[in-house]
Order: C-alpha cells, then sequence, then structure tokens
C-alpha cells in the first residue's frame, strides 16, 4: 500500500522503516552480547562490559538518508557511528547526533578543520595523516586537550593503514605528537564472507601481531574493531570490543561462501529489509504483435500485450543492466519488465494482470500483498552485493520515513 503524500514530481519514492532499521540493530547488539559471546577486552570490560555497536552510515546510509537514519538508530541505542568523509560527518552532526562519529577512511589534508569543528574522530591510516593531524590540533585555541584518532591496521587488504613492520616508526612519531591521542585501533577484513579462505584468519594474526607490539611499546589500544557485517554474522572470535555492521543495519546478510551459510545466518540473527522502492504507472499502452519496446528494440511482443510504462529508470538506481531480467510488483502479482531499462522509464508487461490502470504502484523492491522482492534477490541475479544496488538510489528519489 502507498503511503498517501503530496509529490512536487515524479512519482516515485523510497520507503524506509525506522523500525526495522531498530530491530534490526537490536537483534545485532543481542547477538554478539549473548551468553557465551566472546567477552571484550579487560580495559573495555572495566568501563563498559557490553560489547559496543558502531552503526556505518556512509554513503548515505546505503541510500536510505543518512541524517534520519543516525538520529533514528541513536535512538535505538548506536554506540558509534561510521562515515567515509568529514563532509558525511558533518551531515549526520547536523541531523543531530551526539554519538561518537570515526571518519573510517582517514582523511585528506583540508579535511581538518571540519574534522574538528564537528567533533569527529578521523581514522590514521597512515604516518603523513598523523603529522597532519597533529599540525591541526596543535592550532587549535590552548588549554583544550589532545584530538582522539584511531589507527587502522592494514593486516593484509594492502588499500590503507600501517603495517604490523611499521609499528615502531608510528609509535615514534605518536611520540612526537602531544595533541593527539590514540583511542582506538582496527582493521578491515578483506574476505571475512568467504568461510572456505584463510584470508580472514591471516588477517586476525597479522593484526594481534600489531597490537602486540603497540603493548610492548607501552602504547594502550584503547577500542579495538575488526567485525565487518560479515564478519558480525559467522566470525564471533572477531567481536573484539566493538563490531561495525553496515549491510546488516538495512536488512541484508552477505552472499557467504558457502552458500548455505547465508540460510544459517539468518536463522541466528533474523533482520528486517529497511527500504522499499515504488513508483507509479504512468501509461498504459496496447501493442500488437511484433511491435518493438524501447531503445535499441531489445524487446519485441511476441503476442498482442498490455504494457505499463512506470516512472523509474537507471537514474532513480534501477539499473540499465537489468533489461529484460527482473520483475515488479503490480496488484500483488509479478509483472515483467521488457524492453531496455532507459533513464528515467521503465516498462512491464502486464497483460496477465488483471485490471491494471494508470496510477497503480509498481513495487521495484519490497512487499505488495502476499507477495514480495528485496534486493539481495536482485543482487543475486547480478551477481554483486545488496549495498551495490541500495547505494545506487539515486538522490532525486524521495525518502520516505515511516515507523
Amino acid at each position: 500500500m502507498a503511503p498517501k503524500i503530496h509529490f512536487d514530481g515524479r512519482p516515485i519514492w523510497a520507503e524506509v522503516s525506522l523500525g526495522a532499521l531498530a530491530h534490526n540493530l537490536r537483534a545485532i547488539r543481542r547477538y554478539v552480547n549473548a551468553p557465551g559471546a566472546p567477552a571484550v577486552s579487560a580495559a573495555t570490560a572495566k568501563k563498559r562490559p557490553r560489547r559496543k555497536v558502531l552503526a556505518v552510515v556512509k554513503g548515505d546510509a546505503y541510500g536510505h538518508g543518512a541524517g534520519p537514519v543516525a538520529r533514528s538508530l541513536e535512538r535505538a541505542g548506536a554506540d558509534w557511528f561510521g562515515v567515509t568523509s568529514a563532509a558525511e560527518g558533518a551531515e549526520v552532526r547536523a541531523a543531530g547526533v551526539r554519538a561518537p562519529i570515526l571518519v573510517m577512511t582517514g582523511f585528506w589534508t583540508g579535511e581538518e578543520k571540519s574534522l574538528l569543528e564537528h567533533k569527529l574522530t578521523p581514522a590514521v591510516t597512515g604516518l603523513e595523516t598523523l603529522r597532519w593531524l597533529e599540525r591541526a590540533a596543535a592550532r587549535r585555541r590552548p588549554g583544550r586537550g589532545p584530538i582522539g584518532f584511531h589507527l587502522k591496521v592494514d593486516s593484509g587488504m594492502n588499500r590503507l593503514g600501517v603495517s604490523p613492520e611499521e609499528i615502531p616508526v608510528f609509535a615514534r612519531a605518536l611520540a612526537d605528537s602531544p595533541h593527539v591521542r590514540l583511542e582506538g585501533v582496527f582493521t578491515h577484513f578483506a574476505s571475512s564472507d568467504v568461510l572456505t579462505s584463510d584470508q580472514s584468519d591471516e588477517q586476525r594474526s597479522q593484526f594481534a601481531l600489531a597490537l602486540e607490539r603497540l603493548n610492548a611499546l607501552g602504547i594502550s589500544a584503547g577500542i579495538v574493531h575488526l567485525a565487518n557485517s560479515a564478519a558480525v554474522g559467522a566470525r564471533p572470535e572477531t567481536w573484539a570490543d566493538m563490531v561495525r555492521p553496515g549491510a546488516l543495519l538495512y536488512g541484508y546478510h552477505q552472499f557467504y561462501d558457502p552458500p548455505e551459510r547465508r540460510a544459517e545466518m539468518e536463522l541466528k540473527l533474523p533482520l528486517r529489509p529497511a527500504l522499499s522502492l515504488r513508483a507509479r504507472i504512468v501509461l498504459l499502452r496496447d501493442v500488437a504483435p511484433g511491435a518493438a519496446v524501447g531503445y535499441n528494440a531489445r524487446w519485441t511482443a511476441a503476442r498482442p500485450s498490455r504494457l505499463a510504462v512506470i516512472s523509474a529508470g537507471y537514474a532513480d538506481g534501477l539499473l540499465r543492466t537489468l533489461t529484460n531480467r527482473m520483475r515488479v510488483l503490480i496488484r500483488g502479482k509479478f509483472a515483467p519488465l521488457v524492453g531496455t531499462i532507459s533513464m528515467d522509464l521503465c516498462t512491464a508487461d502486464v497483460t496477465e494482470i488483471d485490471g491494471v490502470k494508470s496510477g497503480d504502484v509498481a513495487t521495484i523492491y519490497g512487499a505488495d500483498g502476499a507477495a514480495s522482492q528485496w534486493v539481495s534477490g536482485i543482487a543475486a541475479t547480478l551477481g554483486t552485493v545488496s549495498s551495490d544496488l541500495l547505494c545506487a538510489i539515486g538522490k532525486r528519489v524521495p525518502r520516505i520515513y515511516v515507523a
């Protein structure tokens, strides 16, 4: 059922369930703090025995809308938030969020002022960024305390971070940086969803080596965190002091290898997809056999057909690669999309659905009556991840927040 909303533009919208988001966060928090779960570190346990949850809201909260989502998740108990840039962090702060915000991929020179202004916690990903942060912190008004940061360790993904071998050099640079303070250490897994690979175990070993070297140099690691969504689901040995769910928050488990582990995770950690994407039929058209539809005539009617033109295209997030490979829900029944998906429109064959009229709702992702179709199923068709499709939903699609 479409919400009663007024459109100033095209009739397409995404419904975001704040209730589903809160449910998913609480389910994750219970799961990683259940009886029998690995203990948090001794230092963390003294302050707070409960394992923390950092809610990842980068990429406009995976297309759900960073400000409203973060505000709702803070009310539901999120301890930290994760973003990619100072600008993303500033947007979350502008929404009224007061919880700590980690800029997970570090920062580029020029972002320091915004980091400090909005009280964001940067990731230091190398010696250069440590020096940038120290200079910015030193320029602040005297008497203010040091700026906290989290150190990112490159444990084998070979992107950002300080390697275990570089820890002694980092320690010397930190000793020469009195205006900053190490508050956490983390790493990122490359293959935590691939349970048939040893890569994550190798990364854990490298990360442990980095922690040992910090400890040997008398440096407290602070909050230790490793687990992304797949590791939250399937690798409890990585949960440490805090976990960093992304896709899980929005209702989606990873596609594990082996595949049967996904069903197991869905039973252990039941989630609710938070986003539905819908658009209205703007025109109905009857075509004769042999009539071609859309660009490049990639679909031709084999029979007299009734077609519904829908106000959704690839600029809205309905990827062009789904041409002739996807269905939408209309009046609780599936209708195949036919012809090339264009920037602003797509076309469904509704010949087999009775009573369709202009103005009816086409559900691209979501439920319609007893039938449903979610992002994960379409992602599987394309061989990609759910977040790829969620982040593709265009800015021109209004987000409607529902309970």
